[in-house]
């Protein structure tokens, strides 16, 4: 089968709307579940090319929360700790297998922004995994394939109507790739480049010191700025993105945005935010709210008198401002990449309040000398990377 009539493009009104390949060759998809949308496509086919270029930078399962055609999470299959799997809502299902464990690890970094995400994952698609994902609020799952109790879970979910997508892990598109913009045809070379070591061979910086945790990190940070939307800033902790910062029109917005994701992500590891004793009955999705609200707002002042009740079983103190300072100043290792340079020493700044040490960028910049300079005061390592990763 060479194409696939869907019900309408990015809005319904929007048609006739399909997918095809122009060479005549079928497709290198097979929709085993449910009628995934426009969109939906968009997403599966940027998200197995994230997940596919992780597991081969790392040799570790991988996977993606895509929304709207960027991801909101990108992880590889590492352990987790105690902390993460309650941060995660996962510590009821016991250890899990290392995919699941990717695909915990890149819901987890943004919850609130992976409502309703599109799932890629790198490898077969297991029982744990399945299990996981039947869980939560998602349009859709690709995968190389699927274990068959693993794809009888992912059929039941949505009332029968979920979409499962297996992709053909051969399939090599095109090298020139084409799309169309008010009728008019543009055409370009996909970009091939990989990403591996040899692009943080240029430390810039008077610290040279890059561990190879913090080199994993970085690769991650890039290969999941290949595939975000332009300008794009990511951060890395531990192996998963713990804030992306998607379609900015400034740097410094870009890295703002992920740091305040990341900083988000930190926070919710403190133990006043671990304490915090939810009302019975509440959803996940109000949970991840309720805690979010807290965290960045005096939200116990903002709420009208006894409406803390619909959330919690008891009232939470205020969590200040300086107590989060406090908690953020203690983070260190947090990796950063950036899909074009900096100009101004300004992003520097902001990446340190969370907890930056090591940071990844082409150069070329007019202003380098000043942003590797502030670096050098907070005794960061800097590697340009000589290379943009613009996508859109």
């Amino acid at each position: 089968m060479n194409e696939l009539e869907l019900k309408y493009g990015c809005n319904p009104n929007q048609k006739p709307s399909r997918i095809f390949m122009e060479n005549g060759a079928d497709l290198p998809i097979t929709v085993l579940n449910g009628k995934p949308g426009y969109i939906n496509f968009l997403d599966a086919f940027n998200g197995w090319q994230l997940v596919k270029e992780l597991k081969e930078a790392t040799g570790l399962p991988a996977a993606t929360s895509f929304k709207h055609v960027s991801p909101a999470g990108a992880a590889v299959g590492l352990p987790l700790s105690d902390v993460l799997k309650k941060i995660y809502w996962v510590d009821d299902l016991g250890d899990l297998s290392p995919l699941a464990s990717a695909y915990a690890r890149a819901r987890g970094a943004d919850r609130m922004s992976s409502f309703g995400d599109f799932i890629a994952l790198s490898d077969v698609c297991d029982v744990d995994t399945a299990k996981l994902i039947k869980r939560e609020v998602s349009d859709g799952v690709v995968a190389p394939g699927y274990e068959p109790e693993a794809l009888e879970i992912l059929k039941a979910k949505k009332k029968g109507g979920y979409n499962v997508i297996q992709i053909d892990p051969n399939y090599v598109p095109e090298p020139i790739e084409r799309k169309q913009v008010y009728g008019i045809t543009f055409e370009q070379g996909r970009n091939e480049l990989p990403i591996n070591n040899d692009l943080l061979a240029n430390i810039v910086t008077k610290n040279k010191e890059l561990p190879e945790q913090a080199k994993i990190d970085l690769i991650i940070s890039l290969i999941t700025l290949k595939y975000t939307q332009s300008n794009s800033v990511c951060y890395v902790k531990d192996g998963q993105a713990i804030g992306i910062g998607a379609g900015q029109q400034s740097r410094v917005h870009c890295t703002r945005l992920a740091g305040s994701k990341a900083d988000n992500w930190l926070l919710r590891q403190c133990p006043k935010v671990l304490e915090l004793q939810f009302a019975d009955g509440i959803g996940r999705a109000d949970r991840d709210n309720a805690i979010d609200n807290y965290i960045t707002e005096n939200y116990m002042d903002v709420l009208r008198e006894g409406e803390w009740q619909k959330f919690f079983k008891v009232k939470p103190e205020v969590f200040t401002d300086a107590e989060k300072r406090a908690w953020l100043d203690q983070q260190t290792g947090v990796a950063l990449g950036s899909d074009a340079f900096f100009p101004f020493f300004d992003n520097i700044d902001r990446a340190k309040r969370s907890g930056v040490s090591y940071i990844a960028e082409p150069g070329g910049s007019i202003r380098d000398d000043a942003v590797i300079s502030r670096c050098d005061e907070y005794g960061m390592v800097m590697a340009f990377t000589g290379i943009r990763l613009f996508h859109h």
